[in-house]
């Protein structure tokens, strides 16, 4: 069997004297969609962070298409296909929205890219509708879908999300999850960070439940889903 797109194996992140990963494992196969559940707090930015060098490791390696992650800078994973979409979306606000997506192919040498942005424009209709607006007049649901877009111009081969649900109005939220499942039926290999665990277990093909630093448990997303624990600690019953 192939290796794994991505293997984490004894990742242990720390802040100070604080460990936040405390040893996980886990990994995502080349097209699948794969969901790192769990409460606020319990790990899942920080080990995201690790994957894409902004966090150092204390401990652990990362394996993303078979090359070491550590001492790589994250503009260099960027090129080799590892890019996340950062909680809180970080767009530019005083960037156009075209301008924005193009700063997503920054790293880029090609002669693909305005046929690239025509089909983020494509995924996006919004975005193409108002492509000279100004990112920080956008709601908040209009700037997750352009950092979404953006990492898209990247061209990944493996696509980070953290959280891209967070404090969405419903209606939004459903069309984030419509657009993720989306980009994924597109052929891009997917690990979604999120609280929303019914709606990220929904779409995966596995799961990872994490708590306190911990992975406590994994397995097939719709096994996870009707797990009693499961059900009882992040789905409300």
């Amino acid at each position: 069997m192939a290796e794994p797109l991505l293997k984490v194996e004894g990742l242990k992140v720390a802040y100070g004297g604080i460990q936040a990963v405390k040893g996980v494992d886990f990994e995502v196969r080349a097209g699948e969609l794969v969901s790192l559940i769990g409460a606020n707090g319990a790990g899942k930015t920080t080990t995201l962070k690790a994957l894409t060098g902004l966090q150092p490791l204390a401990a652990g390696r990362v394996r993303f298409d078979g090359r070491e992650v550590e001492g790589q800078g994250t503009w260099d994973l960027v090129r080799q296909g590892l890019v996340m979409v950062p909680e809180g979306r970080g767009t530019f606000t005083r960037m156009t929205i075209g301008e924005n997506l193009l700063m997503g192919a920054y790293t880029r040498r090609d002669k693909e890219v305005e046929a690239d942005l025509e089909r983020v424009y494509a995924t996006f209709p919004r975005l193409a509708e108002r492509r000279r607006q100004l990112a920080g007049t956008m709601s908040g649901g209009e700037q997750q879908m352009l950092a979404m877009g953006r990492a898209l111009m990247a061209r990944p081969r493996l696509l980070l999300l953290d959280e891209p649900s967070m404090g969405l109005a419903p209606i939004m939220v459903d069309k984030i999850f419509e657009v993720v499942d989306a980009i994924h039926k597109q052929g891009v290999t997917v690990l979604l960070v999120e609280q929303n665990a019914g709606r990220a277990l929904q779409l995966a093909d596995r799961g990872y439940v994490m708590d306190s630093g911990e992975v406590l448990l994994d397995g097939p997303a719709d096994a996870l889903l009707r797990d009693p624990k499961v059900r009882a600690a992040y789905l409300g019953e």
